[in-house]
């Protein structure tokens, strides 16, 4: 596991794949199934796991906590940066904080609050839990409001923020008043477009900020990198063409469940038993499990092909 601080370098190379955490039928980890996928996903060339909303950090009791931490850091390979979570809770967050400073882990994202909190109270909150970590955190932005961007100015000015994942979903990504105040209050390196593939050229190309998160990259990675490779060229009528290749799954997540269809999407196309999830959640229906099948299927099998356009390149 690369173990370095995080840089702007750290974040360009590669996209930030939001992975699922296999489990057994008694919720126990998958062991196995989870290095299949880690190694799935290095395969075609990322070299950024984030464990949060898909691997369902809400709900891993603290008891597990150390243990699960200890076991990505050994199942990722020695260039890849591991990216665990806290929280939301500031109870639970600055328990986790603590485990995270005796850790090798250069960072951890803060999971978003919903309820209760306000601007103040979340930036003392940061504050704190970053003061127990002994490091900078991963802000997740995921609604809006959430931290004013003055706020998140004086945070990132204060050394407390690694990177900031923006993931405020909109009917029209170009239109966002919020992303706009956001990169004019700090340094757009630490802003990260975290709502996959279908926002990302826009995020990239029109506000400039860096790199994308992905959550169907666990299905075609090959794919998720040549799109920030042609991005990151401003190759943008390209990247197109490789993005409309993630649309039909992203479009199952979105209809039915993000979570959800990652996670079994994940074992409908034969890459890793990802088991049942951990409550509170469940997994697909029969019925929406017949409708995710082909789709995820058809995305895996996209990442052959561009698996063969990695190679003769």
């Amino acid at each position: 596991m690369k173990t370095t601080p995080v840089t702007k370098e750290d974040l360009l190379r590669s996209v930030i794949a939001v992975p699922p955490l296999a489990r057994h039928a008694d919720f126990s980890l998958n062991k196995e199934a989870n290095r299949a996928l880690i190694r799935y996903l290095e395969s075609g060339g990322v070299r950024s796991l984030m464990y949060g909303g898909n691997a369902n950090f809400y709900h891993i009791p603290l008891s597990e906590y150390s243990a699960t931490l200890d076991f990505l850091a050994d199942a990722a390979g020695a260039d890849t940066w591991v990216l665990p979570s806290i929280g939301p809770d500031y109870g639970k967050a600055i328990d986790q904080a603590t485990i995270i400073k005796a850790s090798k882990f250069p960072t951890a994202m803060l999971l978003p609050m919903s309820f209760p909190f306000n601007d103040a109270g979340l930036a003392i909150g940061i504050r704190r839990i970053t003061d127990a970590m002994g490091k900078p955190a991963v802000v997740y932005i995921k609604n809006e409001p959430y931290l004013k961007p003055e706020t998140l100015k004086a945070l990132v000015d204060e050394g407390r923020v690694a990177s900031v994942k923006y993931a405020v979903v909109r009917d029209d990504p170009a239109k966002d008043d919020y992303l706009t105040a956001l990169c004019q209050a700090v340094d757009k390196k630490y802003l990260v477009s975290g709502i996959g593939e279908r926002p990302a050229i826009v995020h990239l190309r029109d506000f400039g900020i860096t790199s994308f998160t992905s959550g169907s990259v666990c299905l075609a990675p090959a794919g998720s990198m040549k799109l920030l490779e042609l991005l990151k060229a401003g190759k943008y009528d390209e990247a197109e063409k490789v993005r409309a290749t993630y649309i039909p799954f992203e479009d199952c997540r979105d209809g039915i469940s993000p979570i959800r269809v990652l996670h079994d999407g994940v074992t409908l196309a034969g890459i890793a038993d990802m088991g049942p999830m951990l409550p509170m959640i469940t997994g697909l229906t029969d019925a929406e499990k017949a409708q995710v099948l082909p789709v995820a299927k058809a995305l895996a099998a996209a990442n052959t092909g561009f698996m063969q356009q990695k190679a003769a390149a």
